[in-house]
């Protein structure tokens, strides 16, 4: 198992599932997608619209394509 990055911060979280543990199967709130108090993930920092994160509880890294802010800003309707 990985050691946890020196990097990370608790104060920097992403609640996106973990493709490795998939600990939050079966959990009521992240099945409802709101933001639960155990299944986070650690923000390490990000590229754009990619998320470089870690699990606190497997400690696997990995890249997340958030989608965030794709596609740019909607045509005016003028």
């Amino acid at each position: 198992m990985l050691p946890i990055d020196p990097h990370a911060d608790l104060g920097r979280r992403a609640w996106i599932p973990c493709p490795r543990c998939r600990d939050e199967r079966g959990c009521a709130d992240c099945g409802s997608g709101r933001n639960c108090r155990d299944h986070w993930r650690y923000l390490l920092s990000n590229t754009g619209s990619v998320l470089h994160v870690q699990c606190p509880r497997c400690a696997y890294l990995w890249d997340h394509e958030s989608h965030f802010g794709a596609g740019g800003r909607p045509a005016s309707l003028d």
